[in-house]
């Protein structure tokens, strides 16, 4: 009979793995880092809200979101563009203080919640029945493709830097295997600022500038009615883009199906709280990132853990102000370069929603994705074409366009031409 012999050999291999697990752990983290960081400070940037209290609310939001998830789904909270408008009408509106767009949040949030309760009263499978593959994949498509542009518009600083990056980052994750495939994304980001540092493109008065530690000046929210009614109707069509987003994670590795288990209820009820606490310390509304979506889809690691980890890393980025300084000395051609790859990757993942489901292209599922990829991809071309913007009138400076006219379009139109099917 043979028996296991406890040496401190075996001791001190298991501990050197269990340190290597852990740093693996950190990178995979960092690079989710990475991957978020442009856009959750850019929102505050464009609207004035403080970068690092984003930070400190994205990293915060997400682990509030895990909480009530049950640690189940692998996603990252950062700032939601999707209320950049409504913010800037509001700030407008009383004269430059934030704090009223805060409140609006606050309400938008709330509003979230109740979503939240209605969806586990009526049923995840009953609110599925309006939300099909055929009108969440085309969903999914116009969301890719709207962000493509962002990107190149970062790369363009740079045509060659974004270049080399984006063809690292390619060759690794097609043709590397193991650990190295998973860093792709990070090492195509750290060559591409090596170049740029090689050519003298990297401002590093960023990083010397920027002290070591900062502390945000966190505000509370005002509250009146007219800030609400600007904000609030934002969070409809919001979640209705938040559930197309679910369904990604239907084609994880361990195929678990989310939207029932922990449930379609407990992720936009994560949405919600997080973005009442965002809102309460002084940051942006926040909603699931498409830049950590496209990572997950690239490494193929679906650890919900590591997550959490980059929102700690983020909350620490928040009050850690020479790794800000650090990240924010990212050359735009670079964060382009990779963003291409991202945002590329988000639109398969719609394609892959439509093929996976086997949707019937029948003449009535072909019209319903049809008018979801004209609206959301076609009203940007004709804002730049012609200078006006198509939607649905909210307020007198804000309008239901693109990707959010399109998700109400696309839900409206499928539950009239297949009325049969949801009943």
């Amino acid at each position: 009979m043979s028996q296991n012999v406890i040496t401190k050999s075996n001791v001190k291999s298991e501990g050197n793995k269990s340190v290597l697990k852990s740093a693996q752990r950190l990178v995979l983290a960092f690079q989710h880092l990475i991957a978020m960081f442009g856009a959750t400070v850019l929102v505050p940037i464009l609207t004035g809200f403080d970068p690092s209290i984003a930070l400190i609310a994205a990293g915060c939001g997400t682990l509030i979101f895990h909480l009530c998830t049950k640690g189940k789904v692998p996603v990252f909270l950062g700032s939601s563009f999707a209320f950049i408008p409504v913010i800037i009408s509001v700030t407008e509106l009383h004269n430059g203080d934030l704090r009223y767009a805060q409140g609006g949040i606050v309400i938008a949030g709330l509003i979230y919640v109740i979503i939240s309760f209605f969806v586990h009263k009526v049923g995840v499978n009953n609110i599925r029945k309006f939300l099909p593959a055929q009108v969440v994949g085309p969903m999914i498509i116009s969301i890719g493709l709207n962000l493509i542009p962002t990107a190149y518009g970062m790369a363009s600083e740079n045509l060659i830097i974004a270049a080399i990056t984006l063809s690292i980052a390619l060759i690794i994750t097609l043709f590397s295997k193991g650990f190295i495939k998973q860093l792709s994304i990070l090492l195509a980001v750290t060559i591409g600022y090596l170049v740029s540092l090689k050519l003298g493109i990297v401002n590093t008065s960023l990083i010397s500038e920027a002290p070591l530690l900062s502390i945000p000046n966190f505000t509370l929210p005002r509250f009146d009615f007219s800030s609400v009614a600007v904000i609030a109707p934002v969070v409809i069509f919001s979640s209705i883009n938040g559930a197309c987003w679910r369904y990604y994670y239907k084609w994880s590795s361990s195929w678990q199906k989310f939207i029932e288990d922990p449930g379609l209820n407990r992720t936009l009820l994560g949405d919600g709280l997080a973005t009442v606490f965002s809102a309460f310390i002084g940051g942006p509304a926040n909603t699931t990132y498409g830049e950590n979506t496209g990572v997950l889809a690239i490494t193929k690691n679906y650890d919900p853990s590591i997550i959490r980890l980059t929102a700690v890393l983020a909350i620490v980025l928040g009050v850690v102000a020479k790794i800000g300084g650090f990240l924010q000395s990212i050359p735009s051609a670079v964060m382009g370069g990779i963003s291409l790859m991202l945002f590329s990757m988000i639109a398969l993942i719609g394609f892959k929603t439509i093929k996976n489901e086997k949707v019937i292209f029948n003449i009535k599922n072909v019209l319903i994705m049809s008018v979801i990829l004209i609206l959301g991809i076609g009203t940007g071309l004709i804002e730049k074409k012609f200078g006006f913007t198509l939607g649905i009138p909210v307020t007198e400076t804000v309008k239901i366009s693109g990707v959010s006219l399109a998700a109400i379009s696309g839900v409206a139109l499928n539950a009239i031409l297949n009325r049969k099917e949801i009943k």
